[in-house]
């Protein structure tokens, strides 16, 4: 049966035009990764289920759960289904297929072809004009991805249950979750954006108080999951149990979603959200050699070394008249990413796509920085770049003839109260920021290609002292490769 439903599924794909997933933010998911996901949940022999998909689609995620049932791995006497699909074209094709498990399976299922968000607000207030919603014992989701709004109404009903989110897919598992039962469990898949960055910090701390983390899985090949569906972020499946007390978390990773290197590891919570954190960002070790032992053995936050980062503050399209393309007199450096070329700077640049230079004036003033020594990473770097964190030095010599300097938006910068740092600690943070140690580290929590203030600043660091050493070593060196900088960190570090 799955394999009609991932045949039909590649030829609804292929129908499906890219503007109407735009705006659903909808993908199907392929047979082998709806088999997984159904094959996560544990349930007790002789207990009844009642089971939410929201998000149904062609139904491939209950019709794997459905078929552990045929296959004789499940002994359920009674099953409850209720599947959300909003999408009309879809509803006669998964009625067809649900009906003829069936045929075969003591089931009970209903479609609803509502709104999922409005109708689990509903349920949630207790709406007496709404047909009400069951406790469900397990919740299978593929959610839909799409930002939300500020403003909109989907959040304005978020919050009235106390749901506070900015994307669809963190919606419905935050939902879905509320609509457990006592350990009921949620298998879901999921970008892994919500692991990170401050916009999913209430989310975050929902799931983890509402809910044990029991595994997550990784596939380590970024954006082979959907690789049909031409999905271009970073996705983990993740399994929770709602109200359960939280022990120890699987952490199972494969290359893609054929799982042919199925791999797991047992990881102490605390080694995926560590409790001293405020952001409480989840990481990801893949393995035991890969844990954040290393990570916590480095104690110094940014505040305890006087430091600040912040993202450049100059947006170019809201100064666009203050721009120019190259240095004229009354102007100060502006500097872009593309100025920085593997850890050294190119200024001014001719021929540059960006301008080189801002207008000092008193309009243009707060957005500049004296010149000076300071320590920037990019916050965005290339798919093809092994590295996550890629970090220089801008030094005052560079610029002989100017007091101020421009950094744009999509660089961080790494300052003491918007002034310059010392020579040496500004080198030696950036040594550190370059050396494998960080950047193994930082994938634990972050999956995609940003590289955000509030990420750099949940880092922990060696101390100022050491940080200096590093830089002042860091000086010396002609050529300051890869494998120096490894082992230069590991001797002060072990």
């Amino acid at each position: 049966m799955l394999s009609i439903i991932e045949k039909s599924r590649t030829r609804v794909v292929k129908a499906h035009k890219l503007e109407q997933k735009t705006i659903l933010g909808q993908y199907f998911t392929p047979a082998n990764i709806s088999r997984f996901m159904a094959d996560l949940f544990y349930i007790k022999p002789g207990k009844g289920c009642s089971l939410l998909d929201a998000g149904a689609g062609m139904g491939s995620l209950s019709t794997a759960f459905l078929e552990r049932l045929i296959l004789g791995d499940l002994k359920i006497p009674t099953i409850e289904l209720n599947a959300f699909e909003i999408v009309q074209g879809l509803l006669p094709g998964l009625n067809e297929v649900l009906k003829k498990y069936k045929e075969k399976l003591p089931i009970q299922y209903t479609i609803h072809s509502k709104d999922f968000i409005e109708s689990a607000v509903n349920a949630l207030l207790g709406n007496l004009f709404v047909k009400p919603l069951p406790k469900y014992t397990h919740a299978i989701l593929n959610p839909p991805y799409r930002k939300i709004r500020s403003n909109s109404t989907y959040r304005n009903e978020l919050r009235k249950v106390g749901i506070e989110t900015v994307n669809l897919y963190s919606a419905f598992v935050a939902l879905a979750l509320s609509l457990l039962k006592k350990n009921g469990q949620l298998v879901a898949i999921i970008p892994r954006s919500f692991c990170n960055g401050p916009y999913f910090l209430p989310f975050r701390k929902y799931i983890l108080e509402h809910a044990a983390i029991r595994q997550i899985h990784l596939f380590s090949s970024r954006n082979k999951a959907f690789k049909k569906d031409e999905v271009l972020q970073e996705n983990v499946i993740i399994k929770l149990e709602r109200e359960a007390p939280q022990t120890n978390v699987l952490i199972s990773t494969s290359t893609d979603d054929s799982f042919q290197d199925y791999k797991f590891f047992i990881h102490p919570f605390n080694n995926i959200v560590s409790p001293s954190d405020a952001n409480s960002f989840i990481r990801i070790p893949t393995s035991f050699d890969n844990t954040t032992s290393s990570y916590d053995a480095l104690r110094h936050t940014l505040y305890d070394l006087g430091i600040e980062v912040s993202t450049g503050p100059v947006v170019d399209f809201r100064l666009k008249e203050y721009l120019f393309a190259m240095p004229t007199a009354g102007t100060v450096p502006l500097l872009y990413p593309g100025h920085f070329t593997n850890h050294t700077l190119e200024w001014p640049k001719p021929g540059f796509k960006k301008p080189n230079a801002i207008m000092y004036n008193a309009k243009t003033t707060k957005w500049l920085y004296p010149n000076g020594f300071y320590c920037i990473v990019r916050r965005f770097s290339a798919k093809e770049e092994k590295r996550r964190i890629i970090a220089g030095v801008v030094r005052p010599e560079h610029f002989k003839r100017t007091d101020m300097l421009g950094f744009e938006n999509h660089l961080n910068v790494f300052h003491q109260g918007k002034k310059s740092l010392s020579e040496h600690l500004a080198h030696g943070l950036a040594a550190y920021l370059n050396s494998t140690n960080v950047d193994e580290n930082f994938r634990l929590f972050n999956g995609h290609t940003q590289v955000n203030a509030t990420d750099l600043r949940s880092l922990k660091y060696p101390s100022k002292e050491d940080l200096e050493k590093i830089g002042k070593w860091a000086i010396k060196q002609k050529n300051l490769t890869q494998e120096l900088i490894d082992k230069k960190i590991k001797h002060l570090i072990p």
